[in-house]
Order: structure tokens, then C-alpha cells, then sequence
């Protein structure tokens, strides 16, 4: 009898989740950025299953107003890299966890000091913010606040700062920006290209995800997570069983306990179709039929 192949459902956990965390852009979220029909069924069917599925994100509450229909008007997301919990259906912000302003006028600087030309850009709870002259790959907002110094358009909390260089450091991009700003604060990698995106420290996904967990009785033996980039790496080591997508980096797919398809096969989709399966009745998915447990 031929191996199930890494990923296939016939490895994968015969326990159900309470609790489903998966990132967005490159993991849930086709290429496109849209949510698959199969992805929007297979999450429906999960809430109805009683599996509570919260999206972990590095996007800025403002980006998660089109993802409402798909957790049921009543879903949470972790967002900006865990700086922030946010009720989807409504945008009001459940948790936060930013830097003060005077924090990042002083990450600004030291930038500025060991970086020479940056462009910075923030998120708040507010909207977004930028310098004269940054770009982003994605539509900027058609009106925001922008100055010629990021400390001239800061709220009182930054979720988080985003750093572009004039150099382009590649795939060391947010190691190079952790070192101009040392140990004052956190940078994560979302895989964005030529980005940097700098948190207070020990904001993550992980962190903010155990925190949700903890408040409803729920420990990483209760959660699946799905990812696909360095930043969701911390999440999938805490999380009781985790799950990286076939496009995800190297090094996530060698730190996932196991792979699912990419986001353009739907991935996701298959990971919790086959923990409703389980949480139906003990029974599992495979080859995309439902199948008793061996």
C-alpha cells in the first residue's frame, strides 16, 4: 500500500480542535487575496461544528472589514502581528497592546542613525499614517495623515512601525532592521518584500493567541494553527498541532508538525474540513471523502 504523502489527511490528528488560528494572506486567503468558495464553506461548517476559528494576521484592523461574512459576523482576528484583537463583524478593538508614541520617535531615529534613507509608515487603531516618499506593494489609503518625520502624524499607540530602506536587503530585510533598532523592540517577517514591520516587545501571534486561548479555558493541546511565513513560526511551536501550507517557506514547512496543501489548492479549507470531520463524530478526511478511523 503506497505512503500517505506529507500533508495528506491520512497523517494528520484524529482529535479534534476547540480552536482553529490560521494567518491570512498566503495561508487561508487564495493569491488573489479572496477567500474560495470551498475555503467559506469549510469555514461555516466549522462554526457549526462548535470550532471557534480566529484569524492571526499581520493586517492592520482596517484591511479585515471584507472578512466579516466568513466567521459568522462574529469572529475576532489577531492582528498587526498580535498588537491587536479586533471583532471583525464590527472593527471594535478587543485588545491592544501598542507602542507609545515617544517609543517610536526613538525607533525612528535610531533607524534613521544605522540605516541612513528609511521611509516609515505606522498603523494604529486609527488608520494608517506614512512619510513623504513611502511606498507599499499594496493601494494606500486615498487619505491619510503624512509629514516629511513619522513623529509629526503619531497617535498616542502604534500597533506597529513599518520600515522600507533604500537598499534592498532581500530575504535579510527584517534582520537588518532588528539590528538598528536592537533590543527596544520586536521585527517580524510576514514575507512582505522589502519590509520590515516593528512591534513592542513580546508582541507576537503566538502570545496573543495563548492569551485568547487562556481566557476561554483553551491550552495549545485545544489549537490547530496554519501558516505560511516566518512570523507565523512562534505560533505554530506553540499550538498543539500546527499545520504549514505546501507554499509556505522552508523553514515554516520544517517547523510545522504537518503540511496541507497550498492556498491555491485550499489548504486551510482541507485542514478544517477534516477537524469538523473529527469533531462530528470521530471520523476524518482523506483524499477528500470522509473515511472511518483507522
Amino acid at each position: 500500500m503506497p505512503q500517505p504523502r506529507p500533508g495528506h489527511a491520512a497523517t494528520w490528528p484524529t482529535r479534534a480542535p476547540r480552536l482553529l488560528a490560521t494567518d491570512l494572506d498566503g495561508t487561508l486567503l487564495d493569491p488573489a487575496g479572496a477567500v474560495s468558495p470551498r475555503t467559506a464553506a469549510a469555514l461555516r461548517a466549522a462554526e457549526d461544528a462548535g470550532i471557534e476559528v480566529v484569524f492571526v494576521t499581520a493586517r492592520p484592523p482596517r484591511w479585515l472589514a471584507d472578512l466579516a461574512p466568513h466567521v459568522a459576523g462574529h469572529g475576532v482576528a489577531i492582528c498587526a502581528n498580535g498588537a491587536a484583537v479586533v471583532e471583525v463583524a464590527t472593527g471594535r478593538v478587543l485588545a491592544e497592546h501598542g507602542m507609545p508614541a515617544t517609543l517610536v520617535a526613538s525607533l525612528a531615529q535610531s533607524l534613521r542613525d544605522a540605516l541612513g534613507e528609511v521611509h516609515l509608515a505606522v498603523e494604529s487603531v486609527h488608520g494608517f499614517a506614512a512619510e513623504h516618499g513611502y511606498v507599499d506593494a499594496h493601494v494606500l489609503p486615498e487619505r491619510f495623515p503624512a509629514a516629511a518625520r513619522i513623529e509629526d502624524v503619531l497617535t498616542p499607540s502604534t500597533l506597529k512601525l513599518l520600515v522600507r530602506t533604500r537598499t534592498d536587503h532581500g530575504a535579510g530585510h527584517a534582520s537588518v532592521v532588528q539590528r538598528a533598532v536592537g533590543s527596544a523592540a520586536l521585527v517580524a517577517d510576514s514575507g512582505a518584500v522589502g519590509l520590515g514591520e516593528v512591534s513592542a516587545l513580546g508582541v507576537t501571534k503566538a502570545g496573543a493567541l495563548a492569551a485568547w486561548a487562556q481566557q476561554r479555558g483553551l491550552t495549545a493541546r485545544d489549537v490547530w494553527a496554519c501558516g505560511d511565513a516566518p512570523n507565523d513560526l512562534p505560533m505554530l511551536a506553540w499550538a498543539g498541532q500546527s499545520f504549514a501550507v505546501a507554499n509556505a517557506y522552508d523553514e515554516v514547512r520544517a517547523g510545522a508538525r504537518h503540511t496541507c496543501p497550498a492556498n491555491a489548492e485550499d489548504g486551510v479549507a482541507a485542514v478544517l474540513e477534516h477537524a469538523t470531520a473529527l469533531a462530528q463524530g470521530g471520523t476524518r478526511t482523506t483524499g477528500g471523502r470522509v473515511g472511518e478511523l483507522a
